[in-house]
């Protein structure tokens, strides 16, 4: 009976064969784009999921109330883990560890110099608690007693083998790794984790070490209750019956006892919080530990809706297009039912119909699945391979897919097809169902909501790259153009290589002017203190951000100054540059009126405000610019960015180039040891960017497929509907109707659901733009244009379709259609 199913299946498909393929085209596009969201989405959920009693496991993190704004850090105070391990209550295992990272390490080797691996990170001191914690496969050595003494070291089997690659794991343990100057001996081998993981360590330094090591324990703080680290994270196993709300009271109970807030900070305050471990992977607040891929929820339930958009639009497709087809198999029903088919029987062979065309579907959406993973691999986070599409849970998932589009796809029309009655089609079976097809308030319904969706998308990426152009273009209030941004290596600031470093950089003759200090003046990294404005009436204290720069900061970046005089190398320690907004909040109404005004900063270290300079973004146009100094430092580590101003480039292009190769020789005579890492500042810029504009991508892909899909629908339903009044276009060209009046016939009743579709969309679409747009604290404005355009394209696009079939069928001879009828 089954085969006879499948026999049946396949010699309709031969009779309807551009039917069959624009279903099987329809189904795949859409299949193919769930394959592969799902596969994103996939790898992004499962982080860290392999972790024995993971619901029970948390990270202390730290909030901060500054002055009105808050911070967020992913650490926590040093003497924390001590605290909590002897006074809350709840919590069964306390698991503290250090991140650190940018040491060399030397492997000793049978000559007399060591291999040396330059600047290696994802380094942590930790303790044999870690490993109880995390569940992690040992290959040599022993969780228990691998990290118990001071310089020991447990690596993780991928690391060992670049270390040691001639060695099998358990010839590894007793050799020594040196890490900087400290020496370590290998007590442990740990499969490197094969499960997606935010806990990228691959080489764990006993925590004691650093306790018998003054360097690394004066990084540690282990007394200091008022400083906190992002590389001093702890982790907590709550107890079976522990509520995570009481633990938490708990810890800000014990930060009050041994850091009692002080009078003078009073609107400052500081709390602890429990991240769930399944949090880690999605809050960019906290950050994981590598700085690497933070996933979005938001932007993950987003391709869910966009995968689910196109795959609905696929079903839609192959339900329009199936029940438009009834008529045509309206005597194949009226046989089998006289013959004795059950209806039960009829929906079988319809649903067999559907899983083929589904199943073949599936197959192309496999075969394509590798290619357009390679083609988004940009924007795809590091990790998802074509190897990926062989883990189960994929397979299941593709198994289930057949089955729910299956029954999506192919229920109502088996309903509709297994109902009909052998009389009726008997009677007339050439208009057997047509009254049911062509005037169908489902097809027609289904119809509309395939152009919502289109026309959605269309909105949508239209605003998105408007946005995106209005966020790169937009006057940020300083030049972004040919300038380099060269940092000095943290490990080798000496004073005169750098001084020897600016010397040379000046006799390169494209370089136009250079800066030294610290951040540029719109980026990723946050530097901010306190200061305080007296006006012999009241106190203003601000959470101040801070940007070092020299004399040439402002020159270098075509900073305006609005009133006074910029700063100078005396000024390093008594006067500052402060922006317009900053003066504002403290009252002047004119910038000139700050000027000779003094500060209480950092620390009450007293401040002239020397000059006002005009705003510029510190951040990307999602954050509102703050109250900003602009001053001079001695802080080495704020003092190490050089900030390069090229000439503009001659006939040919080639001085920059030029120009780059020559730094990089002068970076090689003074710091061989450490690569030449330099940037373009607009680059940087658009990096701000990059979601926005992987977005943007995202949504005109999808709106392609959502065009063409319905757009095939579209071709399909118009070839069906013009078969179907083949003779009523005949007679009415007969009686004289024109071509434009024949196809305006065809396609009007379409255009109308093409308008309708745009009512319904507009306000939606409104709607979930400002949402959107809610993120940027500068933003364009939601032009109509957006709307009328989008309306405008989707009505082109389906005229466009229309008119291969409607073209055709006006230009017929009618004799021919009116005989064959």
């Amino acid at each position: 009976m089954i085969k006879n199913y499948f026999k049946i299946a396949f010699r309709n498909f031969g009779r309807h064969k551009l039917f069959t393929m624009i279903n099987i085209v329809g189904l795949s596009i859409g299949i193919s784009a769930a394959l592969v969201i799902y596969v994103i989405v996939n790898f992004d959920f499962t982080f860290d999921k392999n972790h024995r009693d993971s619901e029970k496991i948390y990270r202390v993190v730290t909030e901060y109330s500054f002055s009105g704004n808050v911070g967020y850090n992913g650490g926590v105070t040093g003497p924390l883990a001590a605290a909590v391990k002897a006074e809350v209550t709840g919590v069964k295992d306390v698991v503290p560890f250090f991140t650190t990272g940018g040491m060399n390490v030397f492997i000793a080797n049978k000559t007399d110099v060591p291999t040396r691996f330059k600047d290696q990170d994802n380094l942590v001191l930790a303790d044999g608690r870690y490993f109880k914690l995390f569940d992690y496969n040992w290959l040599a050595g022993s969780a228990k007693t691998a990290l118990n003494e001071p310089y020991q070291v447990v690596l993780t089997s991928d690391q060992a083998k670049i270390y040691f690659p001639k060695l099998l794991y358990n010839q590894m343990l007793g050799k020594t790794v040196t890490y900087d100057t400290i020496k370590t001996t290998v007590t442990g081998i740990v499969q490197t984790p094969v499960e997606n993981t935010d806990f990228n360590f691959h080489d764990f330094i006993s925590y004691s070490t650093a306790l018998n090591n003054p360097a690394l324990k004066d990084n540690l703080q282990l007394t200091e209750w008022g400083s906190t680290t992002s590389a001093s994270v702890l982790f907590v196993k709550l107890a079976d019956n522990a509520s995570p709300i009481n633990v938490e009271k708990q810890l800000n109970v014990l930060l009050k006892k041994h850091n009692p807030p002080k009078k003078e900070d009073a609107g400052n305050t500081q709390v602890f919080h429990l991240q769930p471990l399944n949090d880690l992977h999605f809050n960019k607040d906290y950050n994981n530990f590598d700085g690497g891929h933070t996933a979005s929820k938001t932007t993950l339930y987003g391709l869910l809706v966009i995968a689910t958009f196109l795959l609905m639009l696929g079903c839609i497709n192959f339900v329009n297009l199936t029940t438009a087809q009834a008529s045509q198999r309206a005597k194949e029903i009226g046989i089998r039912k006289t013959m004795g088919s059950t209806r039960k029987q009829l929906m079988i062979q319809f649903l067999s119909e559907t899983f083929l065309v589904t199943l073949f579907a599936v197959i192309i959406a496999i075969l394509a699945a590798p290619s357009i993973l390679k083609l988004f691999a940009d924007f795809t986070p590091k990790g998802i391979s074509v190897d990926y599409l062989h883990h189960l849970n994929i397979l299941v998932f593709m198994l289930a897919l057949i089955l729910v589009v299956s029954v999506l796809s192919g229920f109502y029309p088996a309903l509709v097809l297994s109902g009909y009655k052998p009389v009726d089609v008997f009677k007339n079976q050439a208009n057997a169902g047509t009254s049911k097809t062509r005037n169908s308030f489902l097809r027609k319904s289904l119809t509309t909501v395939q152009f919502i969706i289109a026309q959605f998308f269309i909105m949508a990426t239209l605003l998105v790259s408007k946005q995106i152009y209005y966020a790169l273009h937009k006057d940020l209030g300083f030049k972004k153009e040919a300038i380099i941004n060269v940092s000095i290596p943290y490990k080798n600031m000496n004073e005169g290589t750098k001084q020897v470093f600016k010397n040379r950089l000046a006799t390169i003759p494209q370089i136009e002017m250079m800066s030294i200090g610290g951040a540029p003046p719109s980026s990723g990294n946050t530097n901010s203190t306190e200061a305080t404005y007296k006006d012999g009436k009241k106190e203003i204290k601000t959470d101040v951000q801070q940007k070092f720069g020299d004399d040439n900061y402002l020159r270098v970046y075509n900073i305006k100054l609005l009133a006074g005089r910029n700063i100078t190398r005396a000024d390093s320690t008594k006067a500052l540059l402060i922006n317009n907004s900053y003066a504002k909040v403290l009252g002047f109404k004119n910038p000139s009126d700050a000027i000779g005004k003094v500060l209480d900063y950092n620390d009450n270290k007293k401040m002239e405000i020397v000059g006002v300079v005009a705003d510029f973004y510190q951040k990307s146009l999602h954050d509102a610019i703050k109250p900003l100094a602009v001053l001079m430092t001695k802080n080495k580590f704020n003092n190490r960015t050089f900030h390069i101003a090229l000439k503009p480039q001659t006939a040919g292009g080639g001085d920059w180039k030029k120009a780059i190769a020559s730094m990089q020789k002068v970076w090689k005579d003074l710091y061989p040891d450490d690569d030449f890492d330099y940037s373009f500042y607009d680059k940087n810029i658009e990096k701000f960017y990059d979601a926005e504009q992987h977005t943007s991508t995202l949504l005109t892909w999808a709106t392609g497929l959502s065009v063409f899909i319905s757009c095939l629908g579209l071709l399909g339903l118009a070839m069906y509907t013009t078969n179907l009044r083949t003779k009523e276009i005949g007679v009415r060209k007969v009686l004289g109707a024109s071509i434009a009046q024949i196809v305006t016939l065809l396609s009007t009743e379409l255009i109308l659901l093409i308008a309708l579709a745009f009512v319904i969309v507009t306000p939606l679409a409104w709607y979930a733009m400002n949402k959107w747009m809610e993120s940027f604290a500068d933003r364009t404005t939601i032009s109509w244009w957006i709307f009328v355009l989008s309306g405008a394209g989707m009505l082109l696009a389906a005229l466009f379709t229309l008119s291969f079939q409607t073209v055709k069928a006006a230009v017929a001879n009618p004799v021919k259609s009116l005989r064959s009828e």
